[in-house]
């Protein structure tokens, strides 16, 4: 027997958790910027493998971390989160989506 949840979004249409959003921003950023994921694990002074763990948004990074990895980066904080900000923007205005129909059944108005 299966069990219908009506009204819960797809799983692929769900926004990703903050993890994620600010992994795929160090993990963009950083190779936009050509860096090697061991170059800035090191410069960061974090483990190679916690700084993938990181990106890939399997763990939660502290805030010192972070400022870590982007000082590293050579970007601001505020630079990390306007990227990360970016992967909750809806991808079509809500405005655009909700718009009225034109009306499919004729109408006749009197004056």
């Amino acid at each position: 027997m299966s069990t219908l949840l009506v009204g819960l979004p797809d799983v692929d249409e769900r926004p990703p958790l903050l993890r994620e959003a600010l992994g795929d921003a160090l993990r963009s950023t950083r190779r936009r910027r050509g860096r090697t994921l061991r170059d800035v694990a090191a410069a960061a002074q974090v483990s190679l493998a916690y700084l993938s763990e990181i990106e890939r948004g399997q763990k939660e990074a502290s805030s010192e971390i972070l400022a870590a990895v982007c000082e590293a980066l050579g970007v601001t904080m505020l630079h990390l989160l306007s990227v990360a900000a970016a992967s909750y923007a809806p991808a079509a205005p809500a405005a655009a989506a909700e718009a009225p129909r034109p009306c499919e059944t004729p109408v006749a108005i009197a004056a």
